[in-house]
C-alpha cells in the first residue's frame, strides 16, 4: 500500500493538494500520454509493488503481469515475482541509474473514493499506513483505492474485491499500453483482464 492511504484522521493527504490529481479511469490517458511525450519506452521501468497474498494488495502484480502481456520491456512485480516488502530494496538495486521509474500500487482512500486513481509526478511510499519503513519509490506513481481506510487495514485489503482490483490493473495497463502505442484504443473491456499466468 502507499503514500497516499496515510492521512490523518481527519482525513487529510499527505501530499500537497497541488501534487496529487485524483481521477477515474479516463485521467489515466492524460497521464501515461504526458509521460511518453517526455520518455523513451527503453528507459522507463514500472514498479508494481504488491503481494499476490492478499486481493487488495494484488493490485500491483495483476498490473505487472498485464503490462507484461502487453509488451513493455522493463517491469519490476508480477504474479509470479510479486515486489513485496521482503523483495522491495532488491528489486529497486536492479533499476539502471539512467531509467524513470513509474511506481504503481494499492491505497484506500476515504468513504465514496474507492474505484478511483491518485496520480501524482512524485514518489509513493509503500506499506506507511501499516508501519513498515520502506523506501519511497518512482518519479512518478499511480495508486489505485482499492476500498475505504479503516482502523485495521490488512483486514479491509484481505476483503477487498478481487474482480474491482482486477478491473482497475486493467485499467492501469491498458491506458499505459494505449498511451505508448503498444496497442489501439477500443471500447472493449481491457485484454489485459483476461490475462495468462
Amino acid at each position: 500500500m502507499s503514500l497516499y492511504n496515510r492521512a490523518s484522521t481527519s482525513g487529510r493527504s499527505p501530499l500537497e493538494p497541488t501534487n496529487v490529481e485524483k481521477t477515474d479511469r479516463d485521467g489515466l490517458a492524460p497521464f501515461f500520454r504526458e509521460i511518453q511525450h517526455q520518455h523513451a519506452m527503453d528507459k522507463l521501468t514500472f514498479v508494481c509493488i504488491g503481494t499476490d497474498r492478499s486481493s487488495g494488495d494484488s493490485l500491483g502484480p495483476l498490473v505487472g503481469t498485464m503490462l507484461k502481456e502487453q509488451g513493455f520491456p522493463n517491469v519490476i512485480g508480477t504474479m509470479t515475482e510479486p515486489c513485496d516488502a521482503d523483495h522491495l530494496v532488491s528489486y529497486l538495486e536492479r533499476i539502471p541509474q539512467d531509467h524513470h521509474v513509474i511506481a504503481i500500487d494499492a491505497c484506500l482512500g476515504q468513504h465514496g473514493s474507492t474505484g478511483m486513481f491518485l496520480v501524482a509526478r512524485e514518489p509513493l511510499t509503500p506499506a506507511r499506513s501499516v508501519g513498515l519503513s520502506l523506501p519511497s519509490v518512482g518519479h512518478y506513481s499511480v495508486a489505485a483505492i482499492v476500498n475505504e481506510r479503516s482502523a485495521k487495514p490488512y483486514w479491509t485489503l484481505q476483503m477487498t474485491s478481487l474482480h474491482l482490483v482486477m478491473t482497475m490493473a486493467a485499467y492501469i495497463a491498458d491506458a499505459a499500453a494505449c498511451e505508448f502505442g503498444l496497442k489501439t484504443a477500443s471500447q472493449d473491456f481491457p485484454a489485459g483482464y483476461r490475462f495468462r499466468y
